[in-house]
């Protein structure tokens, strides 16, 4: 993995990402403590960062092998993300998913023309079942965060964060970034190494899952005792990547754990002051920069929005539990 990957991936993702903003509010400036840049990646098609890495995947693969279709395994945003690329293709795609996945990641992956195999995430093993499936049919398996081309296109993000830092005089800054099993917080690592070496990445997961942290703490990939029962969804995955693991370990700072309430409240605040819709996953690292101000540094923060694909049920929970 090197930044001529992700500068690749970028000139294959102009004109079919989008370029997402980078919000600011003096609300949450003045609760943090510090200048809060968010990095709106909720805006993105279908909804999540990972359209980007899914596009990044599929237009790598040569036309013979693109044309058999590709597999990947998620529990929703992935899922969606591969979903729309492999329709913009023109190309079968299979997608393993959890069942007590949120019902709109369902929803909208089979609405993207996928077909949806669904699995127990306590039970079963996701790995295998993609593995299985992909030998079977034919088709490329595209893991969610293990594969570089994926790395490559969610590190645009990162490319976008230096350029947009730059214009706003931020130079130094710690950017909390939401993680599961590290492709994002990889990609943006690996490209701000390069373009913008003062923005130091750190990884925030939600408590009870926070392998990434513990891994950073101990210097060998750690495992999570659990495989769900959190309404972080988006980012629970049983450890990080050997492909992503390293990368952190370099690059990253410290992980940052937050709350599932802390979460909700940054999705009230996320609606209430930049009006966008984010998930639980999504918000935690807006959440440690509000209500971990101690352990972030500097006058300024930059955090990601990893993505606004929520039950209309948890949302209202955010919203009702903690009212602007």
């Amino acid at each position: 993995m090197n930044i001529d990957m992700i500068d690749a991936a970028a000139l294959r993702l102009c004109g079919h990402a989008r370029r997402t903003p980078l919000l600011s509010s003096p609300f949450l400036d003045a609760i943090a403590g510090r200048r809060v840049y968010v990095k709106a990646e909720c805006l993105q098609h279908t909804g999540s960062f990972k359209f980007r890495g899914g596009w990044s995947a599929v237009s790598a693969l040569s036309p013979e092998v693109r044309a058999r279709g590709v597999i990947a395994f998620s529990s929703g945003n992935h899922a969606q993300g591969v979903a729309l690329a492999a329709k913009e293709h023109g190309i079968p795609v299979v997608i393993v998913m959890p069942s007590d996945a949120p019902q709109m990641k369902i929803d909208n992956t089979r609405a993207f023309g996928a077909e949806v195999v669904l699995y127990d995430r306590a039970t079963e093993d996701r790995d295998a079942i993609g593995a299985r499936l992909a030998a079977d049919r034919a088709m490329t398996l595209i893991k969610p965060y293990d594969e570089p081309q994926v790395i490559a296109g969610q590190g645009t993000i990162g490319l976008e964060i230096a350029e947009d830092a730059q214009a706003l005089g931020v130079s130094q800054a710690d950017v909390l970034v939401c993680c599961g099993g590290g492709g994002l917080t990889s990609g943006i690592a690996l490209a701000l190494e390069t373009r913008a070496p003062g923005l130091r990445v750190r990884p925030v997961e939600p408590e009870g899952f926070d392998d990434v942290a513990r891994s950073l703490r101990s210097g060998r990939i750690e495992r999570n005792a659990r495989s769900s029962g959190s309404l972080c969804d988006a980012i629970i995955t049983p450890q990080a990547g050997d492909l992503t693991f390293p990368i952190l370990k370099r690059l990253c700072g410290p992980g940052l754990v937050v709350s599932e309430d802390e979460a909700l409240h940054a999705m009230s605040q996320a609606f209430s002051r930049l009006k966008i819709v984010a998930e639980p996953g999504g918000a935690v690292a807006l959440a440690a920069a509000l209500f971990r101000p101690d352990d972030v540094q500097g006058d300024a923060v930059i955090v990601t929005i990893s993505g606004g694909n929520v039950d209309a049920a948890v949302f209202a929970r955010a919203l009702r539990s903690f009212p602007a």
